[in-house]
C-alpha cells in the first residue's frame, strides 16, 4: 500500500494555518454571497454601494482580514503542492522567497485599494 505523504507536518503550525484559514474563508465567503448576490442582487451592486460598505469598519475590517487569510491560504497550498511534487533546495527555497514577495505585493495593493474605497481617512 502506498506511503501518505504531505510535506505539512501534522501538528505543526502551517498545518494548524491551512486548516483555520479554510474555515475563515468558507465563513466569510459565505457572508459575502448572502450579502452581495442574495441581499443585494449583482444589477444593484455600484461603485457608490461598494464604497459606503467599504466605509464601515467592520466591514472593512473583514475584507482585509479576507484579502490577507485568502492570499496565506492560497500561496501556503501552491507552495506544499509544489514542494509535494519534489520541489528541494534552492530552488524550494527561491520559490519560497518570491511567493512571499509577491503575497506582501498582493496584500500593500489590496490594502491600497481597500483604503481607497473609504472615506474612512
Amino acid at each position: 500500500m502506498a506511503e501518505h505523504y504531505s510535506s505539512f507536518d501534522r501538528g505543526g503550525t502551517r498545518w494548524l494555518l491551512q486548516r483555520v484559514t479554510a474555515v475563515f474563508l468558507v465563513g466569510v465567503l459565505a457572508f459575502h454571497f448572502f450579502l452581495l448576490h442574495f441581499v443585494n442582487h449583482a444589477a444593484e451592486i455600484t461603485f457608490f454601494g461598494s464604497q459606503a460598505r467599504m466605509s464601515q469598519v467592520g466591514y472593512f475590517l473583514t475584507m482585509v482580514a479576507f484579502l490577507v487569510t485568502a492570499t496565506f491560504h492560497g500561496v501556503n497550498g501552491v507552495y506544499n503542492a509544489l514542494v509535494n511534487q519534489g520541489l528541494s533546495g534552492t530552488r524550494k527555497r527561491a520559490v519560497g522567497a518570491v511567493l512571499t514577495l509577491a503575497s506582501i505585493a498582493l496584500i500593500a495593493q489590496g490594502i491600497r485599494v481597500a483604503v481607497a474605497m473609504t472615506d474612512l481617512l
